[in-house]
């Protein structure tokens, strides 16, 4: 089991502090090292983005507004209104841009939904990511639907589709992959369970993960914006922090009806991105940069997975299977998640996160991101000596 000494309860206690203040979200790295200087954070695995694309996006930011100069005008002057970055956005997923809600990250898609669209109840399969829970309106029912532990916390197409028949749900939120788990539904399954939940008012699809997902030998994705057309009562929300490595632009966009984009338009949101999130998603709606981003797209997921394979080898925990960025850990050998992340951060500088605060989990988990092939490997060797 893992044991804390004097010195380390006494820098403990302020992770703890921190943690606490940042309610059921982690506090960032910036914020760890502000407050606690004894800790010398060396990889941040507490937050989930893929470092080869960060990598990426640097070297065309460096190239075309650094070096020309440019940089000045992004920062000096308005970007663009909302709808003008969405028909940059419509551009690449192929949808008519009065379907595009761009936003200051995911974050602000979820919250501008939960608050505008969802009424009576919602349906919230657990564990997963808080805020869909946190952020709905007072006067609304979350009907939690528990994820079997024994089926690794995995959606269940039928157990699900029953679940809201028989609580008459109004509202259904799926994450997919999920988090923390990293569970995957696939296509066939995905559109099994949408089609036979038509009647609800609102499904509200999170693909913030879908890139790490694949469904074939060569690592292709599947989204399921493709068949957004064909369920009107649809939400798609998808971040670009975590697979293009770009968490400090803010950068997210939700797919949903017209009239849907309409109302959230007039109660707001003009000119809610910055020039940097809207020099990425140019970025983004360009050939050459999505031909390179492919390249360390399936470059970080064989990395990933590789390691996934590697922190199943350690005998004192138990890793879940992930389509996503992330493994989901559980401690079998008696040590407390707390005393891990602790003794990670503190002795080795590797940030991860507890699973304390996530409703629906039943057991000590530690969530912990894959980073680059080097880090991984110093991640294995420091978890390894923990335990030992």
């Amino acid at each position: 089991m893992i044991h804390l000494d004097s010195d380390e309860l006494l820098i403990a206690k302020n992770i703890l502090d921190l943690k606490n203040a940042s309610g059921s979200h982690s506090p960032s790295m910036f914020t760890l090292l502000e407050n606690i200087p004894q800790i010398n954070l060396k990889i941040d695995a507490c937050f989930l983005s893929n470092p080869y694309a960060t990598d990426l996006f640097i070297r065309y930011f460096e190239k075309e507004l650094v070096k020309t100069n440019k940089l000045r005008d992004v920062l000096e002057f308005y970007p663009s209104q909302n709808q003008a970055i969405a028909q940059t956005i419509s551009q690449v997923i192929n949808m008519n841009n009065e379907n595009i809600f761009v936003g200051n990250g995911a974050i602000e898609v979820i919250q501008a939904v939960m608050h505008n669209f969802i009424s009576g109840n919602v349906i919230v399969n657990i564990p997963t990511f808080s805020s869909y829970y946190e952020f709905v309106k007072p006067g609304v029912e979350v009907i939690y639907n528990q994820l079997d532990k024994n089926n690794e916390y995995e959606i269940n197409a039928n157990q699900l589709i029953e679940f809201v028949n028989k609580n008459n749900g109004k509202n259904l939120i799926i994450i997919n992959p999920n988090n923390p788990n990293g569970g995957y539904i696939k296509s066939n399954d995905l559109q099994f369970i949408i089609s036979e939940l038509s009647h609800l008012d609102n499904i509200i699809l999170d693909e913030s993960f879908i890139h790490f997902a694949y469904e074939d030998e060569h690592l292709n994705m599947v989204s399921f914006s493709e068949y957004f057309h064909l369920y009107s009562n649809l939400i798609i929300i998808k971040s670009m922090s975590k697979d293009f490595g770009i968490a400090g632009i803010r950068a997210g966009y939700g797919i949903m009806s017209k009239e849907k984009v309409e109302k959230l338009l007039q109660n707001g949101y003009l000119w809610n991105l910055n020039g940097l999130s809207e020099y990425f998603f140019k970025l983004y709606a360009r050939p050459d940069f999505l031909k390179d981003y492919e390249q360390v797209r399936k470059k970080y997921i064989i990395d990933a997975q590789d390691f996934f394979k590697k922190l199943n080898e350690i005998p004192q925990i138990k890793i879940y299977s992930s389509f996503a960025n992330f493994a989901l850990i559980e401690l079998i050998d008696g040590s407390s998640s707390s005393d891990f992340v602790s003794k990670m951060l503190i002795k080795y500088g590797i940030y991860s996160r507890t699973g304390n605060d996530k409703i629906g989990l039943e057991g000590q988990f530690v969530r912990i991101s894959a980073r680059s092939k080097t880090e991984n490997e110093t991640i294995i060797s420091a978890i390894k000596n923990v335990f030992n």
